[in-house]
């Protein structure tokens, strides 16, 4: 059985792990990448780390804030950010309730673990949008930012989740033969993400995978000994 303090464990160490990546990303290196709006794709500058070496391009590190969601969808500026903010604030609420819950009912401890990976993820990407924006500077494709600013790059709430792993595994193109997508190029794996967006989807996959093992509670076998204090009397009575 999941024991409490083991999920805890998890989910800071998830969370702990996550930060450090971030504010060092963020204090250490200008912008990266730049999100192209008409697309939802993104476009390479300069300053990217590999750390297998620069003929590695299977693993590479780059600096991508993101305003929105996954790949940087975003929607309704300012009020769209707050929206999806509070959303997330809302969800890892839930999230807090919903742990205690599987844990007091004894669920899979593997059901309890997944849970316990999206809910560390999505704090990890909350706390970027609610702070973030208060103790950093603004990045450029220039400069790296100063952490604890007299004034931040925005205010609470509306803060950017920082992105840095990219692993473009497979670079070919379409064939010709494929509908609406023939001549163009493919890649594996495109999109920029975090520990916390890794960890999200483990948990989400694992679940998926899993799901018929995981969902139903754990049931602890009765203990089939039996104590008695009864004494045993061995006269017997014949009438």
């Amino acid at each position: 059985m999941a024991k409490a303090r083991n999920i805890i464990f998890l989910i800071l160490l998830i969370l702990v792990v996550d930060q450090v990546i971030k504010i060092w990303v963020k204090t250490h290196m200008p912008l990266s990448y730049h999100w192209d709006e008409s697309h939802m794709a993104v476009t390479p500058y300069d300053g990217g780390i590999r750390p297998f070496g620069k003929n590695a391009e299977w693993c590479q590190i780059y600096f991508v804030e993101n305003e929105g969601m996954a790949w940087g969808w975003k929607f309704g500026g300012a009020m769209g950010k707050m929206a999806l903010t509070l959303f997330r604030m809302v969800a890892v609420v839930f999230g807090v309730w919903y742990i205690r819950e599987i844990l007091r009912k004894k669920y899979s401890p593997g059901f309890i673990v997944c849970v316990a990976l999206i809910f560390a993820g999505a704090l990890g990407n909350l706390i970027d949008s609610m702070f973030y924006g208060l103790i950093f500077e603004s990045s450029t494709y220039t400069s790296v930012a100063a952490m604890f600013p007299d004034h931040g790059y925005a205010g609470f709430l509306h803060g950017k989740v920082v992105d840095m792993f990219y692993f473009p595994i497979i670079r070919s193109t379409y064939p010709g033969w494929f509908p609406f997508v023939g001549g163009d190029d493919f890649e594996f794996f495109s999109p920029v993400f975090n520990l916390a967006d890794a960890s999200i989807s483990v948990g989400v996959i694992t679940l998926l995978i899993f799901q018929k093992r995981f969902m139903l509670p754990v049931v602890e076998e009765a203990d089939k000994s039996i104590e008695t204090n009864t004494k045993v009397n061995d006269n017997v009575q014949v009438s």
